[in-house]
């Protein structure tokens, strides 16, 4: 203050003694460089690690995804592959089943009395069971040619058919059943050709048999033309009874 007093003195004006002043401050009190420049350091250190990645360490580490993320897709594919074998697997062994199921479905036979030539079949005092030799179609072997028996090989509906031809006085034929009758074909005609047919539904189980008897008495006849015929198929399966 003996400084600036005796400046004033001396006649200084305001603003020298404004200036003198500062420049005692500074003096007294030097900035700190060093300090503010290791601060300034220090802070864009501090910005560079908030503020940008280790790219480096970035890439590692999506590398790293993307080769978890192409084993997960190769267990994936892997994992269709075998679903896709055991299910084609599943299919090919259900065709394969109704494949069977359907050949075992497919029955039919069709039959005539000759096997070659002609001739008449009676009369006999009893009936007797005709023997259709001349097999046109037996699909599935049910019907049997030395005995003229049908044994149904499973359960179900099934069509029968005969005809019936012979010359006057009577000819007659019927369908039966495990022993019993069920329809018959019949004609009687004096002196000109006889001619007769007739049909059946039969529901039969496994073993049933069905076959044709001739009358007593009675005659049929049968030549290259084929005119007595015994026939049969199945028209649809039935449930078993559990």
């Amino acid at each position: 203050m003996s400084v600036v007093q005796q400046q004033v003195d001396g006649g200084l004006n305001e603003n020298e003694i404004s200036q003198q002043i500062s420049s005692e401050d500074g003096r007294q009190n030097p900035p700190q460089t060093d300090t503010l420049r290791a601060e300034a350091s220090t802070d864009r250190q501090q910005y560079c690690d908030l503020g940008i990645p280790d790219i480096h360490a970035a890439l590692r580490e999506l590398t790293a995804t993307v080769i978890e993320l192409k084993e997960n897709i190769r267990a994936l594919e892997t994992q269709l592959r075998d679903e896709m074998n055991k299910k084609n697997e599943e299919i090919f062994s259900q065709v394969e089943e109704l494949r069977k199921e359907n050949r075992d479905r497919e029955i039919a036979f069709s039959a005539a009395l000759m096997e070659s030539g002609n001739g008449y079949i009676g009369p006999f005092p009893t009936e007797i069971t005709l023997t259709y030799r001349n097999v046109f179609t037996n699909i599935g072997n049910a019907y049997n040619p030395i005995t003229g028996v049908f044994t149904a090989p499973l359960k179900g509906a099934y069509m029968f058919r005969i005809s019936v031809f012979g010359h006057g006085p009577v000819s007659g034929a019927s369908i039966y059943k495990n022993g019993e009758k069920v329809v018959i074909a019949y004609d009687n005609q004096p002196q000109y050709d006889l001619n007769s047919s007739n049909g059946v539904v039969l529901i039969l189980e496994v073993g049933d048999v069905v076959y044709v008897k001739l009358w007593p008495n009675t005659r049929i006849f049968d030549s290259e033309n084929n005119h007595s015929t015994f026939s049969g198929f199945l028209l649809f399966p039935l449930p078993s009874q559990q």
